[in-house]
């Protein structure tokens, strides 16, 4: 019986002990206060400052290309001959936010000028930038810049193309990397 109550004296201040060592609230989570931030930056524009023109010309008997760079230099290939008049490249005008990349794409697929007063058409493709077309080509240096375009205009004979003045548009994107 001795022994019996020395076992429940030391099962007793053992479990009084471990109480003691054990404590009273677990935590199994945490807060924690963070921090989330934004920046707003300039919104990306582009203004044309001047319109991609091939000038005056004729056709001639055979037709052929003509070839604007987007530096501005015109030649032609096959019978075409230029015809005095203005030509330039197309220039655009981008700002944003100073020091960013941007991305250029050109069109991916021929624009289609049209004869305002017919339904002849000629085909633009081509298409060369000046800064060269890509992802993160670009840069904003102090927020702006002035992108160049060139491009090739196919020329058919004068049947295919008779006297006017033909239009078309096309697209072309400028966008944050």
């Amino acid at each position: 019986m001795q022994s019996t109550m020395k076992n429940r004296i030391l099962i007793i201040f053992s479990l009084s002990i471990l109480s003691a060592l054990i404590p009273d609230k677990v935590n199994a989570q945490a807060s924690v206060t963070a921090t989330a931030t934004a920046q707003v930056i300039a919104a990306l524009t582009a203004t044309e400052t001047a319109q991609l023109n091939f000038g005056r010309f004729s056709p001639e008997t055979q037709g052929g290309v003509i070839l604007l760079t987007p530096d501005g230099v015109l030649t032609t290939q096959g019978t075409v001959v230029t015809g005095g008049g203005a030509h330039s490249s197309a220039s655009f005008y981008i700002t944003g936010e100073p020091n960013a990349t941007f991305s250029i794409i050109l069109p991916s697929a021929p624009a289609i000028l049209t004869n305002t007063v017919g339904s002849q058409t000629m085909q633009v493709n081509g298409w060369q930038s000046i800064p060269a077309s890509g992802v993160g080509v670009g840069k904003l240096t102090g927020g702006s810049i002035t992108v160049q375009i060139g491009a090739a205009l196919n020329v058919g004979t004068t049947t295919a193309n008779p006297v006017g003045i033909y239009t078309g548009i096309y697209s072309i994107t400028f966008s944050y990397n």
